[in-house]
């Protein structure tokens, strides 16, 4: 009975992790499928084997070990295909970031790990994983400037986000509070870009209103939402980035870096 309960407990832990482990992986591989597919493939083994994460003091810190572990004689396929996501006249100019830096930034800045964790899942030494943190901070810098479309109904948070964004190098080129307002401003400007709340004012969803401007022109697009775990389902639109309310703005502007640095524009 007891080890029936405590794997009981196990089960739901990870169940909890999952949904930020697959946030996690589509942002470091830049494709939901990939992404999906790594997870998916990590969940099998941990469920079967237990016992590989059994000695970690924290189930998240030991379910993102296990996924690069599994990941790691792969992985550079991933990166290769990467490299081939953005064209145009973005691909000179976008960051090249190196896998040990794209994932110390993600691990630290998206996910809430400490470079001392980052390290232990990376499974580097802790000042490795710190030059690399530093390198990646550095080359977040040299992304290109791109025309971003903000969908935010709350006009403080807008504002901010549009601070984040114009500090960061990019333009805005409008801010919608409704999915009518979005739609006419995509059609208008053709943004790089799409920053997007999920729950706008009264019955309006930034969900459905990046699937009608997804209809008529293919961008990369990143929710913000006070419920990640929520939106990371596989039953509805996924984009490869999600980040949580309230965030920092070295959050935002790793998510943008990332988002134009592995989808085709």
């Amino acid at each position: 009975m007891a080890d029936g309960l405590a794997t009981k407990k196990v089960s739901e832990a990870i169940t909890r992790t999952l949904p930020f482990l697959r946030r996690y992986a589509r942002a470091v591989t830049g494709s939901q499928q990939r992404g999906d597919e790594w997870v998916r493939l990590c969940a099998e083994v941990v469920l079967q084997q237990p016992d590989l994460i059994a000695n970690s003091e924290d189930t998240k810190l030991g379910v993102f070990t296990l996924f690069h572990r599994l990941r790691q004689p792969f992985g550079t396929l991933d990166e290769q295909a990467d490299g081939q996501g953005v064209s145009g006249r973005l691909k000179e100019s976008l960051t090249e970031m190196a896998p040990m830096q794209r994932q110390v930034l993600l691990l630290t800045v998206l996910e809430g790990f400490t470079v001392n964790d980052a390290a232990v899942i990376l499974g580097v030494d802790v000042d490795t994983a710190e030059r690399s943190l530093q390198d990646a901070r550095r080359e977040l810098q040299r992304v290109a400037s791109v025309r971003v479309l903000v969908i935010e109904d709350e006009a403080v948070i807008a504002l901010d986000v549009a601070d984040i964004v114009r500090n960061a190098g990019h333009e805005v080129v409008g801010i919608a509070a409704n999915e009518k307002a979005a739609i006419e401003l995509a059609k208008k400007h053709s943004p790089h870009l799409v920053l997007a709340d999920i729950q706008l004012r009264g019955a309006d969803s930034g969900i459905s209103a990046v699937k009608e401007i997804m209809r008529a022109m293919s961008v990369p697009v990143i929710f913000v939402t006070g419920y990640p775990e929520r939106l990371l389902t596989g039953t509805q639109l996924e984009p490869a980035f999600v980040i949580s309310k309230p965030f920092d703005p070295d959050l935002l502007r790793a998510a943008i870096a990332q988002a134009l640095d592995t989808v085709s524009i």
